[in-house]
């Protein structure tokens, strides 16, 4: 294969190129210079943001909704080290993510100079892995290596280079990505698809668990085949409401924090169950509403693409390392083929049903409870009723965006991008910005507290500058309400550090950046508010005035304790002497 003459930063925006990148966020420095100045006349775009966290946040949401791996990048030392938390976020979330990392010039390193870090060592914790460049002429290798790991293995991947390596010569070829990373996983293991089909068949009351792997692959059709010809209710894993279209007679809604007492019901009862695509996080499946719904004897067939997340959190009977799709493919052959007297079991779909109806009614009620000047939870609903089909949803961290898991609803056409397990307040909004950039023309909306907006307002900034029409649904209720939760159940009403002096209005503070903005106090308005901001395609910011006294349950209910106390200046807070 012949080798041509270029520099390290044109290896690297050729690579970049190959690899389809056609854009790339952060904020500019100059340690990447070189490279950026190429970017214009190789087709590549420079998406300014205004905090590094907000790239890498941007990017994560990029890749779930593309399938691609997002990239980003920012100055050497504080510039890279912006980006801690919401690479950590997007590794966690099993988002394919390069960070293009330049570091100190190797002239300097170890002086302490301006702007020094040992980057690698601070990201190591936190990715897949960090590719370190030992030399400009592997400036292109390395970069190949980072993309290879980060589809791999599905996170987040550290490439670092010397910002001196962006410069010099090097004889390169530029490899198309098939030459060097294999996408295709295949079905995993025939001997174990053909286990778990005759366990399904066999199964009384067996049950599907729907996860990330299943929207990723493009399965959900073939779940629902499965799930037809087993009659099994399908439950989503945590904050993945979009893992199963709402409409389908079998959905059962989401478990984890918030979810679905028909999903959570349905679940103790079973005696097999089905995880597909997800790895049945810990948090995600800990008891709620003080029902203990996961099973400790049912026989549970896994199909995840990575191995490390098989039986990580509970026992299984079947392993099936490979793509959702495709195993599940398998298996519906394998029910199809092996076990055609299987028939739908009515009275099962009436428990289902009855199960829907029963939720339904539940949060319909829970919402109806009048707040002053409004129920947040009524809120959520008459958002819930005012999305499109297509929508995007972004949710934050924290009370109100947690209590949204119970209102989601999606089709198969609709994306649920969560905060997930790493659970950092001040994602919704950068990640929405992000799933813009990959969905231009889809309606996209982020869910996001008080609190959280304090973290990302600034971005409006970048909404405005780039165009992109996102709608952040800010639910102002003037506290860190998840907290207070739990000072209210485990701190007897003694807040601390729980309130927020917010300004007046948020909405003020949007038009003064240049995005559309409307304050709501009413429920009667909410949709048409919500309906009017998305026909307008302009960044938009919509205030709900929310009643901060009505909060859902303590979100760490499984890690907290009433509080004792033995030195007497301390024993008027032991619960005992309450």
């Amino acid at each position: 294969m012949k080798r041509i003459k270029m520099t390290p930063s044109e290896a690297i925006v050729e690579t970049l190129v190959a690899e389809g990148v056609d854009h790339l966020t952060g904020i500019v420095g100059s340690a990447f210079m070189d490279m950026l100045d190429l970017f214009p006349a190789a087709g590549i775009k420079f998406i300014p943001v205004r905090h590094e966290q907000t790239a890498a946040h941007m990017e994560d949401a990029y890749s779930r909704v593309t399938g691609k791996c997002g990239v980003c990048t920012g100055q050497n030392g504080p510039g890279i080290t912006n980006m801690v938390t919401s690479v950590a976020a997007a590794n966690m979330a099993h988002s394919p993510l390069v960070v293009i990392s330049p570091s100190a010039g190797t002239p300097t390193i170890g002086w302490d100079g301006f702007q020094e870090c040992d980057q690698v060592s601070v990201f190591k914790a936190i990715t897949k892995a960090t590719v370190r460049v030992p030399h400009p002429k592997r400036a292109a290798d390395c970069l190949r290596t980072a993309f290879r790991i980060a589809y791999a293995e599905r996170g987040a991947v550290l490439y670092d280079i010397p910002r001196d390596y962006f410069y010099g010569e090097c004889e390169e070829s530029i490899l198309e990505p098939h030459q060097y990373r294999v996408d295709k996983r295949g079905c995993g293991s025939l001997e174990s698809l053909d286990k778990a089909a005759e366990l399904l068949a066999g199964a009384k009351r067996p049950v599907i668990v729907s996860g990330r792997g299943v929207v990723d692959s493009g399965a959900i059709p073939i779940v629902a085949k499965i799930a037809e010809k087993l009659t099994a209710p399908v439950a989503v894993s945590y904050l993945h409401n979009d893992a199963f279209p709402a409409d389908h007679k079998l959905w059962v809604g989401p478990i984890g924090y918030m979810g679905s007492k028909a999903a959570m019901h349905s679940l103790s009862e079973a005696d097999v169950i089905l995880a597909i695509g997800t790895r049945l996080s810990v948090f995600g499946t800990l008891p709620q509403y003080d029902i203990n719904y996961f099973p400790e004897a049912a026989k549970i067939i896994q199909i995840d693409i990575n191995p490390k997340h098989i039986a990580r959190t509970h026992p299984i009977e079947v392993g099936i390392i490979g793509d959702a799709k495709e195993a599940s493919a398998e298996i519906l052959k394998r029910l199809e083929t092996k076990f055609p007297d299987l028939k739908i079991n009515e009275e099962r779909l009436k428990k289902i049903k009855s199960r829907q109806i029963d939720w339904e009614d539940e949060i319909v009620r829970e919402a109806m409870v009048e707040g002053q000047p409004m129920n947040p939870r009524r809120a959520l609903l008459e958002i819930s009723k005012a999305l499109p089909k297509n929508v995007i949803v972004t949710t934050d961290i924290g009370n109100v965006s947690s209590t949204a898991n119970s209102y989601l609803k999606f089709t198969a056409e609709g994306k649920h991008i969560a905060a997930l397990t790493f659970g950092n307040t001040g994602f919704a909004y950068p990640a929405a910005l992000g799933a813009q950039l990959g969905k231009p023309d889809a309606p996209v909306v982020a869910i996001i507290g008080d609190g959280a907006w304090g973290m990302s307002l600034h971005e409006v900034s970048t909404a405005v500058e780039h165009n992109l029409p996102v709608v952040a649904c800010v639910f102002r209720n003037m506290a860190w309400c998840a907290e207070k939760k739990n000072q209210i159940d485990f701190y007897n009403n003694r807040f601390l550090g729980c309130d927020i002096p917010n300004p007046e209005s948020f909405i003020p503070v949007a038009k003064a950046m240049g995005a559309a903005g409307l304050r709501v106090d009413s429920p009667d308005v909410v949709r048409a508010a919500i309906e009017d901001a998305l026909i307008s395609r302009k960044p938009t910011v919509l205030e709900f005035v929310v009643d901060g006294s009505i909060l859902a349950p303590p979100f760490r209910k499984d890690a907290l304790a009433l509080p004792t106390r033995y030195l007497p200046k301390y024993q008027h807070l032991d619960y005992r002497n309450w």
